[in-house]
């Protein structure tokens, strides 16, 4: 293997791939980052595979010599991020017999300043990505994904023995993608259109894919220029695969029977308040410098004849909070207590000005629903309030 690149693109490229390099791998291949050069399309390809998430990014190279290798992914990682900017040669050739590391093979890297040898294995050793046929295929644009993303993932549970929980239940319908997340305190829930469905698709499939690919996922579509471009979806139930322009991204799906959670949202309200998604948030994080993991609980006085809303904290030993905001509502008055951080983690996810907020008793689930833009439902659940 020879080839020329940037130390620009090998850098941002390994820097993408290295999150799905596993901290303890169960084998030592998985430490390894394969490298992978094709003369014919002068383009090099960078794959991580921890057996669960895999990602494969690829950029333009001068490729003399195709080749394959897989190269320690935290030593690569670190050198390249620290060279200077500009051309830098890959070659597996060692110059003499004096310069080998060792029996085995060696990568050269030879950026303008100097010269650095890494052992490397056979990338035959490397274990192949997934590969799915279109069973199951389906094609969504860059933001929509990404809005279903910013509108679930927040929501999933961080307890690993929730394990179905810890994901985010994809579901497709004709023509919609439902993006669904709980942790069994609250329920996130978002719909986008999709683009179109491979004739051979399953009309209601359900996935549910772990929250840790997702968020790589996430991190990477940071990165895509346009909103227009188009993200394929392929999977059974047992991976699923996203592929755009030159990257790619893996992912096992998990097992067990995800809840129905379109049986706990409520179809009827006794009271709607209409407010200002952005003097709620801003009221709860004056009133949270007095929340802490004790007493973490906001309570809201809903007054109808003043047309308001009273948030008020309160933190043993140390003092008080209470704010006020107007809002328009119908219905009458209520006392009702939340989990601050949940509510305030809600609100930062709608992705409108104005939100609706409904409700019924005390106790009974609380949805909040933007006023325009996306499809976005989140419900948290109140908390009983101790007199």
């Amino acid at each position: 293997m020879k080839l020329v690149c940037t130390q620009n693109d090998l850098s941002i490229h390994l820097s993408l791939v290295s999150r799905a390099v596993p901290s303890r791998p169960t084998h030592p291949i998985l430490a390894n980052v394969l490298l992978q050069a094709d003369p014919d399309t002068n383009k090099v390809s960078l794959t991580a595979f921890d057996l669960s998430l895999g990602i494969r990014t690829s950029f333009s190279a001068e490729v003399f010599q195709g080749g394959s290798l897989a190269l320690p992914a935290r030593l690569l990682n670190d050198i390249t991020s620290r060279l200077p900017k500009g051309d830098i040669i890959l070659d597996d050739e060692a110059n003499t017999a004096e310069e080998n590391l060792a029996e085995g093979i060696t990568l050269t890297l030879t950026p303008e300043t100097g010269r650095y040898q890494l052992r490397a294995m056979h990338g035959e050793e490397f274990p192949e990505l997934p590969f799915l046929e279109d069973v199951n295929n389906m094609t969504i644009r860059v933001d929509r994904l990404i809005q279903g993303l910013q509108g679930s993932l927040f929501a999933t549970s961080t307890d690993e023995t929730k394990q179905v929980l810890t994901g985010v239940h994809l579901r497709l319908q004709t023509d919609t993608l439902e993006f669904a997340a709980t942790d069994g305190h609250r329920l996130a829930v978002v719909e986008t259109a999709n683009e179109n469905i491979h004739e051979s698709a399953e009309n209601h499939l359900e996935v549910t894919v772990p929250g840790k690919a997702l968020r790589e996922l996430e991190r990477m579509l940071v990165h895509v220029r346009s909103e227009d471009q188009l993200i394929s979806l392929n999977f059974d139930r047992g991976h699923i695969v996203f592929q755009w322009q030159n990257q790619r991204l893996t992912s096992r799906t998990l097992e067990g029977q995800y809840p129905a959670y379109n049986q706990l949202i409520p179809k009827q309200f006794e009271r709607e308040i209409n407010l200002d998604r952005r003097l709620f948030l801003s009221a709860l994080e004056r009133i949270a410098v007095f929340a802490d993991q004790k007493n973490n609980i906001v309570k809201i006085n809903i007054d109808s004849a003043e047309q308001e809303i009273t948030l008020y904290v309160e933190a043993q030993d140390l003092g008080n909070g209470r704010d006020s905001i107007p809002v328009e509502m119908s219905g009458e008055d209520i006392i009702i207590a939340f989990n601050i951080k949940y509510l305030m983690e809600g609100l930062k996810a709608l992705p409108s000005t104005e939100i609706l907020m409904l409700l019924n008793q005390p106790l009974t689930p609380v949805i909040f629903q933007p006023l325009g833009g996306i499809n976005m439902t989140y419900l948290a659940m109140p908390v009983q309030l101790r007199h």
